[in-house]
C-alpha cells in the first residue's frame, strides 16, 4: 500500500509540475525540438481522453475518471504485490493528474482542458506524462498477467506445486491410515493360543 501512494504521488506531482512549466514557458500551438524529431514540446489544450480522443466529450471523461479512481482506491488494499503496487500506482498517478485537468483548468470545473505537451514520431497524438504513466501501467498489467503473478506476488506454478504437494501429502495420509487398517485386521483374525496340558505323565 505505501509503494502504491509513493509512486502514485510522484507521477502525480511530476505531471502537475511538468504542465505547470509548459504553460508558464510556452503558447499554445508551440513546437520545440527537444531530441530533434525524435522528442518534441507541443503545447496543445485537450478537450478529450488520452491521447486527444474525444474531444468534445471532457465531462464523460471526468465522470469515468472519478469511477475509476474510486474504484483504485478501494481495491488498493487487496495488493501485496510490489509490482502491482507500482502498476496501480502509475495508474492512480496518471488517473489524478489528467483529472485535476479535466476538474480545475478552463474552461470550467468538470469540462477543464488537459495540457498535452510531448509529441513523438511514432505517435499521431499528443500527450503528456500522466498518459505516459496510463499506458505503462497498462504495458505492466500485461506483462504480470502473462508470467502468471498474482495480487499476493506469487507465480499460477508456486499455487499448483502447492496443490500437488497437498495431495501428496493426503496420499500419505490415505495410505497410513489403509495400512493401520490392515494391521488391525490382522490382530482380529490371528488364531488363539493352543491350550497346554500341563498334568504330569503316569
Amino acid at each position: 500500500m505505501a509503494v502504491l501512494a509513493v509512486v502514485a504521488l510522484c507521477v502525480y506531482l511530476v505531471d502537475q509540475i511538468a504542465k505547470v512549466l509548459v504553460v508558464s514557458n510556452l503558447y499554445e500551438g508551440q513546437q520545440i525540438e527537444v531530441l530533434g524529431q525524435l522528442l518534441q514540446f507541443h503545447f496543445v489544450k485537450n478537450a478529450g481522453a488520452a491521447f486527444s480522443i474525444g474531444s468534445g466529450s471532457t465531462w464523460i471523461f471526468s465522470i469515468v475518471g472519478v469511477g475509476v479512481l474510486g474504484f483504485v482506491i478501494w481495491y488498493a488494499p487487496r495488493i501485496r504485490s510490489t509490482a502491482w503496487a507500482v502498476l496501480f500506482g502509475l495508474l492512480l498517478g496518471g488517473l489524478l493528474g489528467n483529472l485535476t485537468d479535466r476538474l480545475f483548468r478552463e474552461p470550467g470545473f468538470g469540462v477543464g482542458h488537459v495540457v498535452d505537451f510531448l509529441q513523438i514520431p511514432l505517435l499521431p497524438a499528443i500527450f503528456n506524462l500522466a498518459d505516459v504513466a496510463i499506458v505503462s501501467s497498462m504495458a505492466l498489467f500485461l506483462i504480470l498477467t502473462l508470467r502468471g503473478v498474482g495480487l499476493d506476488g506469487r507465480h499460477a506454478r508456486d499455487e499448483d506445486e502447492d496443490e500437488v504437494d497437498a495431495d501428496d501429502v493426503d496420499a500419505e495420509a490415505v495410505d497410513a491410515d489403509a495400512e493401520a487398517a490392515d494391521a488391525a485386521a490382522v490382530d482380529t483374525v490371528r488364531p488363539a493360543p493352543e491350550p497346554h496340558d500341563d498334568k504330569p505323565q503316569a
